[in-house]
């Protein structure tokens, strides 16, 4: 295998001893792709390092999915489900699909990285996954202590919505415990809002899923849960057919999030995006995968700048500043926030 450059090593060495906990023996997957030489350079890195720490790894390159949510072909489920750790560097997300939610259920500790690149790799998972933790955690703890959430932004959003006891999840990065399952780069806080309970008006101005950054806002019109594209533009009409192939559950309000990583920057990956300190992230379809009853077969999400966010009438985000800490990782980096 080909040498790997010190600074990828280095990140990668960070995921497999702090991130993911690897340790002798155990079973390490990783699932990538033939769509980008580079991702293929990023999961090597990771078996390279995965390997120094003597575990079983074993990487399985497959045929790039069709669209985020679409299983995985069935040996590559199978392999997930029998690892002890599964990373999957992949263009398209496995988050949202059985495989992944079987692979969970069977004790895999799992780290997702649709549309990761080595520039983001370098820029976000050699972090301080302690501090963005902390963080995230902190977050979290005020989505669960609320039920009803509105959503408002310059540019024109105006949602509500409801959790109505739904879990909050905590995307911290550290997968160190039996079953746990997140995105790295980490840095968020989310949930599934209870089906039917949103309304108002979205209005993506960052970037969404599979689209990269918006040239300018998509509208979306949401009523009792469920989205209608208003917008006309070439890339809301792309979405509307990425949509559209699934059916009316994939225009479900699938998840409400909040970045918490201030070391990403909205780049045109969602991945990365939806990280971002001080944004906040609505995404359409399967919820299936954090608590909700909608499982098509798609999952995207779209990027809100500068976002003001209520929870049961308590101001936590400010035009997308944190207002729960004055710390100084609180603020959105100048990346984030133009």
């Amino acid at each position: 295998m080909k040498s790997i450059d010190a600074a990828l090593a280095q990140a990668a060495r960070n995921v497999v001893e702090h991130c993911l906990s690897i340790r002798p023996g155990e079973v390490v997957s990783i699932v990538t792709d033939s769509a980008d030489p580079g991702r293929i350079e990023i999961a090597r890195a990771f078996w390279q390092e995965a390997r120094a720490k003597e575990a079983e790894v074993i990487l399985a390159e497959m045929l790039p999915r069709k669209n985020s949510g679409e299983e995985p072909p069935a040996p590559i489920a199978q392999l997930m489900a029998e690892s002890n750790v599964v990373l999957c560097p992949t263009a398209k997300s496995l988050s949202h699909t059985q495989a992944r939610r079987i692979a969970s259920a069977r004790g895999a500790r799992i780290a997702s990285l649709p549309t990761v690149t080595k520039e983001m790799v370098l820029r976000c998972l050699a972090a301080d996954y302690a501090s963005i933790a902390g963080l995230t955690k902190r977050v979290a703890a005020k989505l669960s202590g609320a039920s009803k959430f509105k959503v408002e932004s310059e540019l024109g959003t105006r949602l509500e919505l409801e959790r109505q006891g739904r879990t909050v999840g905590a995307d911290t990065g550290l997968l160190t415990q039996r079953g746990d399952f997140g995105n790295l780069p980490a840095g968020e806080a989310f949930f599934a809002p209870m089906e039917g309970t949103t309304n108002g008006k979205i209005v993506f101005d960052g970037s969404v899923a599979d689209l990269g950054i918006l040239r300018e806002p998509i509208e979306l019109q949401v009523e009792c849960g469920v989205a209608r594209i208003v917008s006309t533009s070439e890339a809301a009409r792309e979405l509307d057919r990425y949509l559209s192939a699934h059916g009316p559950e994939a225009y479900n309000i699938a998840e409400l999030g909040v970045g918490t990583n201030n070391l990403a920057i909205v780049s045109g990956c969602i991945l990365e995006d939806e990280k971002a300190l001080g944004t906040v992230h609505i995404a359409l379809g399967n919820n299936a995968g954090m608590g909700g009853t909608v499982n098509v077969p798609i999952h995207l999400d779209g990027l809100i700048r500068n976002a003001t966010l209520y929870v049961d009438g308590e101001l936590l985000l400010d035009k997308g500043t944190l207002v729960i800490s004055s710390e100084p990782d609180s603020r959105p980096s100048p990346e984030a926030r133009a």
